[in-house]
């Protein structure tokens, strides 16, 4: 008989959970809870295998796996691993008198790697390179799998690895994760990983109109495995909520039968391209002459300071510490202070009279005043936190020349870029774009088309994604991103295109950005390269 607590079906334990312990505490341990409707879903991916004796949940937390897999099966015997204490007398608590039912304090990256299961489900911690010991963790998976892994590996993707290489014959294996990888450079060695053992069989990905971890700013994906030699091909499905997943039931539980849409055997299957294309429509599609972007130039993050609120000064700041402007860098430090697709001088000074932070501590002359700053520095330990520590000196700046155009890196509606008519820096708010000798007599041209609709589009086939509809870019995505050749477009279309470019540019500095210009050189590049 299963105890009373062991049938709570719904997210109530975490609920109770989430308002008595801190979100710090949450986030310190990556603590983003299932919601129970996926829970049963994986759960019956896993319970579909016939032979089901042993389960492995290697990040417990409270179990919610685990509540869901005994409403069906009070008999087999469920593994976890936990590494928070905390969480762990709360799970203790409800699986008390439960006797198949054991979760160790341990962490499961360095332990149980000679077990092997018949099912293993798992929501694992998201911790992104920074947040976790990785040089350890890459160490266990290269010594154990023979994987040597992008040391900006995202430790959920671990896990991942690890529990395909843990499971039975004919076991089956459910994850819930952030589809991030799937469309990451780090991620490409993890999906080789993936074709090459040929258990993957469905790619279930939410198409982010919704969060599905409270808290949590991520998109989630599902996948399961079967390690049964059934199918030789991955099927990729769309939902746009979990309660979708109800209707995947029935095409789950006819496994390996049934009808596949969008499906790709591992052959075809491609770790080097974004797995994007496999499951949502591609916008480059429409068009020709296409060329990848850094043909005109190359995408690189912005400054990093690594304490901005030490390195960031305005106006007051600069007076109460009587830093001189020689050892203050003009630099934008938020995307909100610019508004427009063109930054002039004149809007710097007017940052400037509003006392906003649009400098950096930079020390190229030592002063009485800066030593004193830097002694300041040190005193807070700003010298030992991640990035300064490994500067020399620590307090000097990442030597990174303004650039000529900034990009947005998070974004709701597409990429927003900005001509950067003052010259300053900027910090990592935007990205940089430096031209090369290709694009300079193209520059105009080029800035004229990256503020059309059509770039947007195709640049969004290289997006990525999170919950709530936010699109992230990161400098690669952009650089391998597509866009059309400037080179194809005839003289006199190049020269009605700049037309209306400056027109735009003067509308736009005199207050009275007037639209219908954009949309004209859209009209032009549209006729231009549409198939």
């Amino acid at each position: 008989m299963l105890a009373p607590n062991i049938e709570i079906i719904s997210n109530e334990p975490e609920r109770e959970y989430a308002q008595t312990v801190s979100l710090e505490h949450r986030k310190k341990y990556a603590q983003f809870f299932t919601p129970f409707v996926v829970a049963e879903f994986m759960t019956n991916w896993i319970l579909g295998n016939k032979q089901l004796q042993t389960i492995l949940d290697p990040a417990f937390g409270l179990g919610i796996f685990a509540r869901a897999i005994r409403q069906k099966n009070a008999d087999c015997f469920i593994k976890g691993f936990e590494i928070d204490e905390t969480i762990l007398h709360e799970a203790n608590a409800i699986f008390e008198h439960e006797k198949n039912t054991s979760v160790l304090l341990k962490d499961y990256m360095f332990n149980d790697w000679g077990n092997h299961y018949d099912g293993i489900i798992c929501n694992p911690p998201y911790f992104k390179f920074h947040d976790y010991d990785n040089k350890s963790v890459l160490k266990e998976i290269e010594e154990n799998l023979g994987l040597k892994l992008n040391g900006f590996t995202n430790l959920y993707t671990l896990f991942l690895l690890k529990s395909a290489y843990q499971l039975n014959k004919n076991g089956r294996s459910a994850y819930i994760i952030p589809s991030e990888f799937l469309n990451s450079d780090y991620g490409k060695l993890v999906k080789s990983y993936l074709i090459e053992n040929r258990l993957l069989r469905y790619i279930i990905v939410f198409d982010f109109e919704e969060n599905v971890f409270d808290d949590a700013l991520t998109t989630a994906s599902i996948l399961l495995f079967a390690n049964d030699n059934k199918k030789s091909e991955v099927e990729f499905i769309n939902i746009k909520s979990p309660d979708e997943l109800q209707s995947l039931q029935i095409k789950i539980q006819s496994y390996p039968k049934g009808i596949a849409k969008k499906t790709f055997s591992f052959s075809e299957l491609n770790p080097e391209i974004k797995w994007r294309s496999y499951y949502q429509k591609q916008n480059a599609t429409r068009f020709k002459n296409l060329i990848p972007f850094s043909t005109y130039g190359k995408v690189v993050r912005g400054i990093a300071t690594g304490a901005n609120e030490y390195f960031t000064f305005n106006q007051s700041k600069a007076k109460e510490y009587n830093i001189d402007e020689k050892n203050l860098l003009p630099c934008i430090t938020k995307s909100v202070d610019v508004s427009g697709s063109f930054f002039t001088k004149k809007n710097f000074e007017e940052l400037k009279q509003q006392n906003k932070n649009i400098f950096l501590f930079n020390a190229i002359e030592q002063t009485e005043a800066s030593s004193k700053y830097i002694l300041k520095g040190e005193a807070e330990k700003i010298n030992k936190r991640f990035l300064t520590a490994s500067r020399n000196p620590w307090y000097a700046l990442e030597k990174r020349p303004p650039s000529p155009i900034w990009v947005s890196v998070f974004n709701r509606n597409g990429l927003r870029f900005i001509r950067n008519e003052a010259n300053i820096s900027n910090l990592t708010t935007f990205h940089c774009i430096y031209l090369n000798l290709f694009s300079q007599p193209k520059a105009d041209l080029l800035f004229a088309y990256l503020l059309t609709d059509i770039s947007k589009e195709i640049f969004n086939d290289n997006r990525r994604e999170y919950g709530n509809g936010l699109h992230k870019f990161e400098p690669n995505d952009i650089n391998k991103a597509l866009m059309v050749d400037l080179y194809e477009i005839s003289k006199t279309d190049e020269e009605q295109i700049l037309s209306l470019y400056y027109a735009y540019r003067e509308s736009e500095l005199s207050g009275n950005a007037n639209a219908s210009l954009l949309k004209k050189i859209n009209g032009i590049f549209l006729k231009l390269f549409t198939k």
